[in-house]
């Protein structure tokens, strides 16, 4: 993409369909006029009253509690300096996002226009009742200093300028773990830091709490080493200044354990990098560009221990592993602030987390056969669903135990369980699906790349690292709408109807024939349909030409499903296809089936539903726990409709004891623990939270994934086709592009998992 085109795709991300990232939604019924009565006059003098006569009643009567300001002045906006507090606003907003999506917490953005400390500070001040907790954003040193230093003392709630923090405190997690790799202790470390901002700063001050030694860090900012003779360094940096002369940053760094970068890249050269002691340990976080880059860097020292702030590299330093969860525990004890104890249990918390078994989920959502604490793991990965349960309840610990908690907890289980709750309302599991895709990309073919929204989702697939498009089309009408989105990225396309194309379509004509001419196909009905996109798509990847393919955006479902059925047919062992739709709910991803191939499956045909569904469940790093919902409960219907369900299901019991399912039982019951529990408690389905549903019949699996859809506005990945010999996948009819996309994620990982499968039986025969 070019850049006219990238900036075009940013600033329409922005403004449509609605300007902006965030908004404010109810959280109470408003549907009459008695529930408005209440919402306001006069129904809301009643919790006014009770919090003029106590005060800390607004964390009861109102979202006060799980409310934050992330507040700037934008004097320091991310790359882009000095811009101003309407520019940095679209950046306020991403924050109020992250903190959304990873830990519930709900944000409102502020943006004050002034650079001056006193009114900065005078303003949160003035609007800080609001808020449960505060966090300072994009405002430059050595300014941020004094106001976040001030408002800590003057405010009685949570303030941290995670500028400076965030970056502490994940890598002095990374720092603990890897001394501990390198077998050397923070006492004895002669540290190198490149660059003297207020990160770099706040890292040297957590890495002194760690045991560093003031004496052995050697600070630099753009000027050179910082040295007391310098009257232009600000009192913060003069802790770190030195007695006597300067020396270069190659002098600094012989003999040096760490370096710490926080600069800008390719500062260190592979010679500095060789003088280091054994061992070293390279934290080059400047974006994008490390200090070093990584690969030189490995390729350079073997035994080096290496982060940085980068995703496609191991031991990315991420703020995004801290704040979210320090706000959080910080809001569930009603902290008075942030301290250094909470910081220092939140750095304990992230280190040990990287020593833990890693949950399937997060190996497949990083393409690794298994995550293990070492030199490439250090630090949790983001997508890890562990941090909320780990770090926020060691943050509220911490804030107890040094005595700045008001509302203390009391049962830490029921807490973990709430916090759970809170991680089922984003759409997490896109992120790892992607995530997962990325690691280990596949040619996809789009069957229909003529179509603006379909080469859209393909130009996006390249983009993001997803797979690798081949497009199938009129040629001519592909390359105008590449010009016109300028997606000018050289990609494979095919128009099967042309000259051009003769001789592939021919050969695949005769291989088709071959296979199928005692089955009644004659070598012309093979050359005619080898015109069609999808029986040349589906022989591409029978020819091992493509790995997967997505069609299906412009024609009916039926008609797609029909050549793919027919050319690639069913995996070994397999008797029935099927389809599942993984929705977005904001209980987590649910898994509905069969939502389009099976009009009307017999208990037989169900069963083999749940199992492949539950297969597919497994492949998202979750474990199935399935309904098998009727309009019946347990028996209390012997319609054939229920009673089919019900025999599904004990032949599941019968013959896959372990796996958690049951019915035949109604939607309501299934979903809804409390009522599961009281009614029927003998079921294996009671104390676990259902996350697959399976339908007795077609019509219901699609009516409702489309009700959840378009009335809810529920995000749907599908449907995902099952048993198929090959990653083929179907878009429905007028798919969007963002439905596309996440469906050629599914392929990928779909390919990579039957490319796994037959390497694996290679190897095993």
């Amino acid at each position: 993409m070019n850049n006219n085109s990238k900036r075009r795709e940013a600033l329409l991300y922005h403004a449509k369909p609605t300007p902006g990232k965030i908004q404010v939604v109810p959280t109470k019924k408003y549907a009459t006029q008695r529930d408005l009565s209440l919402a306001y006059s006069p129904g809301v003098a009643e919790p006014c009253l009770e919090i003029a006569k106590k005060t800390e009643n607004v964390y009861k009567y109102t979202a006060k509690g799980n409310l934050v300001a992330v507040i700037s002045n934008g004097t320091a906006v991310l790359g882009l300096g000095d811009i101003g507090p309407e520019a940095s606003k679209p950046v306020m907003e991403g924050k109020a996002l992250l903190f959304k999506i990873f830990a519930g917490i709900d944000v409102f953005d502020i943006e004050i226009g002034t650079k001056n400390v006193d009114e900065f500070i005078e303003t949160v001040k003035n609007i800080a009742p609001t808020f449960g907790g505060i966090n300072l954003e994009d405002i430059k040193a050595p300014e941020s200093f004094e106001i976040e230093r001030r408002l800590v003392e003057e405010l009685q709630i949570p303030v941290m300028h995670d500028d400076q923090h965030g970056t502490a405190i994940i890598s002095s997690a990374a720092l603990i773990n890897a001394l501990e790799l390198a077998d050397k202790k923070a006492e004895k470390i002669k540290m190198v830091v490149s660059g003297a901002g207020s990160a770099a700063l706040a890292c040297a001050d957590l890495y002194v709490l760690l045991g560093v030694k003031p004496e052995n860090i050697y600070m630099f900012n753009s000027k050179g080493l910082l040295t007391k003779d310098n009257p232009s360094i600000s009192p913060m940096q003069m802790k770190y200044a030195r007695e006597g002369k300067s020396i270069s940053l190659e002098e600094a760094l012989v003999g040096a354990d760490l370096f710490l970068g926080l600069s800008s890249g390719d500062l260190m050269t592979p010679e500095m990098l060789l003088g280091m002691a054994e061992n070293p340990i390279v934290f080059a976080m400047a974006n994008p560009n490390p200090e070093i880059a990584y690969n030189t860097a490995i390729a350079t020292r073997k035994d080096i221990i290496m982060a940085t702030g980068r995703s496609d590299h191991p031991n990315q330093v991420n703020n995004v592993l801290g704040f979210p969860y320090i706000f959080r525990g910080a809001l569930d004890v009603r902290a008075t602030k942030i301290n250094e104890a909470m910081k220092m249990a939140a750095v304990r918390a992230l280190a040990a987390l990287a020593k833990e078994s890693v949950p399937e989920q997060v190996n497949i959502a990083y393409g690794e056969t298994k995550l293990v604490f070492g030199r490439e793991y250090i630090i949790p990965k983001p997508f890890d669903p562990r941090l909320i349960t780990t770090v926020a309840p060691a943050v509220a610990k911490a804030a107890m135990d040094s005595g700045v908690a008001l509302n203390p907890i009391d049962d830490w289980d029921k807490y973990k369980e709430e916090l759970l709750e809170r991680l089922g309302s984003d759409n997490k599991m896109v992120r790892l699906l992607t995530n997962r895709a990325k690691t280990d990309p596949k040619r996809v073919v789009f069957a229909e790349a003529d179509h603006l929204d379909v080469l859209k989702a393909a130009q996006i697939v390249l983009e993001e690292g997803i797979g690798y498009p081949i497009l199938l089309g009129n040629k001519e009408v592909i390359l105008e709408l590449k010009e016109e989105l300028g997606f000018d990225a050289e990609v494979p396309i095919y128009d099967p109807k042309t000259q051009e194309e003769d001789q592939r379509r021919l050969r695949y004509a005769e291989i088709y024939w071959k296979s199928r001419q005692r089955r009644g196909i004659s070598l012309l009905d093979a050359q005619k349909w080898m015109r069609e996109r999808n029986y040349f798509a589906a022989m591409m990847i029978n020819e091992g030409e493509a790995d997967a393919m997505v069609t299906g955006f412009s024609r009916s479902y039926p008609s797609v499903v029909k050549p793919v059925m027919q050319l690639i047919g069913k995996a070994p062992g397999i008797s029935l296809i099927a389809t599942t739709n993984m929705m977005m709910t904001n209980r987590g991803p649910m898994f509905l089936s069969d939502t389009a191939i099976n009009p009307n499956p017999s208990a037989d045909d169900l069963a083999k539903i749940a199992l492949m569904t539950a297969k597919t469940v497994r492949m998202f790093g979750m474990e199935p726990v399935i309904g098998m919902v009727s309009f019946s409960n347990f028996g209390s219907s012997s319609d054939p409709s229920a009673s089919k369900v019900r025999e599904a299901v004990a032949y599941l019991h019968n013959y896959y004891p372990d796996l958690i399912v049951d019915g035949e039982i109604q939607a309501d019951f299934a979903l809804n623990p409390e009522m599961l529990q009281a009614k029927f408690p003998f079921s294996k389905l009671a104390g676990k939270k259902v996350n697959t549903l399976i339908f007795p019949n077609l019509e219901s699996a699609n009516i409702t994934y489309k009700l959840l859809k378009e009335l809810y506005k529920v995000d749907s990945i599908g449907p995902i086709m099952m048993g198929m010999g090959k990653a083929v996948h179907i878009f429905q009819l007028g798919a969007s592009v963002e439905e596309m996309v996440n469906m050629a994620a599914v392929a990928v990982v779909d390919a990579q998992e039957k490319i796994k499968r037959v390497k694996n039986l290679e190897i095993k025969f």
